[in-house]
């Protein structure tokens, strides 16, 4: 069984990518949030395919319809004004869903349907005799069910299903940023061989000095969103955006992909969630990022650029006001500091390409492989920050709800 997250706070997905929608239940929110559809629809539109020309083809409105764990007393109509749901048939059936209301503490549920599938695209990956698509997961997958797979578009491995980690995480990231103040954001720092020296980390650290705080406004924080919402990529560096665009763009007309590194940031995070060993935040997060679809490298803070350091170099100063500098990442220790949490994730080409390649069938006949038909990312990295950002905000909360599992307050148990 998969879940994300967990044990306090946990999202559960089921879905195909050319099934008929993808569900969603989330568990372990606290009751007493204030939670809207407008709210989790909003990271949803940035996950869609279809939602920046540089990404697949594919157009899906991924419209998300709330169907449980909502509660709005004196409010019924604004709790039910969501989008209608509907069965046909003869005996069809309609009712309404869930808009805006607090969340109780009980799972919450949700269903975005697929409407743009392709099916007969993947007719060659079909049976014993199926072709595999270098890079992907046809062959094992094929084998590890013993025949009873999903050919279509990838099936459960495709980037679709990641519309429950988006769901589950907005959730995540709207307690977050409701109690604490953190906001998660990402930057695409790498597209191919371009690079850009500019990192939202050291932006926001320089926020902070600027500040002396470890504290960064919302404003400051609404200012790099802007910036990021209006990049050719989502991208702090605009030039590096431009000139990336143009990369992507020259390799999809070449039949050909590309892989790309992607930084994301929980600035404002709060202080002491996580553990030394076993639950170390900084173990579950190298896990969630690193587990993503496509993914190839995680890194924490400064990752690989303190090899070279000597410690003198490496440590960070404090004092009172907190770290002068954030070569950890955010984490000591497997626990926050309350500097912004700090990872740097690579992604490899998309796997699916126009090229032709030597590959084999599933029952292993050797053949030159060339696809016929599809729709495809030329660089994942261009659509994955907000699935990123969601996957950290989910194990950030259960570190958060973890942590508070151990600060009992007997005054919590009183009933009379």
């Amino acid at each position: 069984m998969e879940i994300l997250g967990g044990p306090l706070f946990a999202v559960a997905g089921a879905g195909e990518s050319h099934g008929p929608g993808v569900t969603t239940i989330v568990f372990g929110c606290p009751a007493g949030l204030r939670l809207s559809r407008a709210d989790v629809q909003s990271y949803l539109d940035r996950r869609r395919p279809g939602s920046n020309r540089h990404g697949t083809p594919r157009h899906e409105a991924d419209r998300v319809v709330l169907l449980s764990g909502l509660y709005a007393e004196g409010e019924t109509d604004r709790l039910l004004s969501g989008p209608a749901i509907a069965v046909g048939g003869e005996s069809g059936s309609a009712t309404e869903s869930y808009e805006e209301g607090f969340t109780t503490g009980e799972p919450i549920a949700a269903l975005v349907l697929s409407t743009s599938q392709r099916s007969r695209h993947y007719v060659q990956f079909a049976g014993p005799r199926g072709e595999v698509r270098p890079g992907h997961t046809d062959l094992v997958k094929y084998h590890k069910s013993q025949g009873f797979v999903d050919i279509r578009g990838g099936g459960r491995s495709s980037y679709r299903s990641t519309i429950s980690d988006v769901v589950g995480g907005s959730i995540a990231r709207i307690f977050l940023r409701d109690r604490f103040g953190t906001q998660i954001i990402s930057s695409i720092s790498q597209v191919g061989p371009l690079q850009t020296d500019l990192s939202l980390a050291q932006h926001f650290q320089n926020v902070a000095q600027k500040q002396d705080s470890q504290t960064v406004e919302a404003d400051a924080i609404a200012a790099v969103e802007s910036k990021l919402d209006q990049a050719e990529i989502r991208s702090l560096d605009a030039e590096f955006a431009q000139e990336a665009g143009q990369l992507i763009k020259r390799t999809r007309i070449e039949g050909d992909s590309l892989g790309a590194a992607v930084e994301v940031v929980a600035v404002n995070p709060p202080s002491l969630a996580g553990e030394p060993l076993y639950q170390s935040l900084k173990l579950r997060l190298m896990g969630a990022l690193g587990g993503l679809n496509a993914v190839q490298s995680c890194e924490v803070g400064d990752g690989v650029r303190v090899i070279s350091r000597k410690g003198s170099e490496n440590n960070d100063p404090i004092r009172r006001s907190g770290y002068q500098s954030n070569s950890h990442g955010g984490l000591i220790g497997g626990m926050t500091t309350g500097s912004p949490l700090v990872c740097r994730v690579g992604f490899k080409p998309t796997s699916t390409i126009q090229k032709t390649q030597q590959s084999v069938r599933k029952n292993l006949d050797e053949i030159d492989f060339a696809l016929e038909k599809g729709r495809h990312d030329p660089c994942v990295g261009v659509r994955a920050g907000v699935t990123l950002e969601s996957r950290l905000a989910i194990e950030l909360m259960n570190a958060v709800l973890m942590h508070q599992a151990g600060r009992i307050d007997a005054s919590q148990f009183t009933l009379f």
